[in-house]
C-alpha cells in the first residue's frame, strides 16, 4: 500500500509542475509581420491589357468570366476590398493565391488592381 501511496503522490506532484510550467509559459505572440502601407495610384486603366494579364495570369483560378473556381469570385471584388488589398494579395500573395511581385511588373500590377477595383 506504501508503494501505492508513493506512487500516487509522484503522479500528482509531476502533473501539478507540468501545470506550473505551462501556466508560467507567456502567452503566444502573433508573428505577422504588417506590411507597409500603399496607395495605388489612380492611372486609367488601360482594359486590353488588364484582360491580357487576367487571361495569362488569373483565369485559371478565378475563372473566366470571374465567376471563381478554385479562387474566389472576383466579379464584385471591388465592392469588398479596397484598392489597396487587392495590391497587396495581388503582389504578395495569401490565402492560397501565389505572389505576382516580380513575375508582373509594377504598372501591371496597378493595372490590374484598378481594372479589378472597379468590378463592384
Amino acid at each position: 500500500m506504501y508503494k501505492w501511496l508513493l506512487s500516487g503522490l509522484i503522479v500528482l506532484t509531476c502533473v501539478f509542475g507540468v501545470y506550473l510550467l505551462v501556466s508560467s509559459l507567456p502567452p503566444k505572440a502573433e508573428t505577422r509581420p504588417e506590411l507597409p502601407e500603399v496607395t495605388v495610384p489612380d492611372k486609367p486603366v488601360n482594359v486590353n491589357a488588364a484582360d491580357q494579364i487576367y487571361k495569362q495570369n488569373c483565369l485559371s483560378c478565378h475563372g473566366d468570366q470571374l465567376q471563381g473556381s478554385i479562387g474566389p469570385q472576383l466579379s464584385n471584388v471591388g465592392g469588398k476590398l479596397s484598392k489597396e488589398e487587392i495590391y497587396k494579395r495581388i503582389q504578395k500573395g495569401g490565402g492560397g493565391m501565389p505572389p505576382f511581385d516580380g513575375r508582373l511588373t509594377e504598372d501591371e500590377i496597378i493595372n490590374i488592381t484598378n481594372w479589378l477595383a472597379d468590378k463592384k
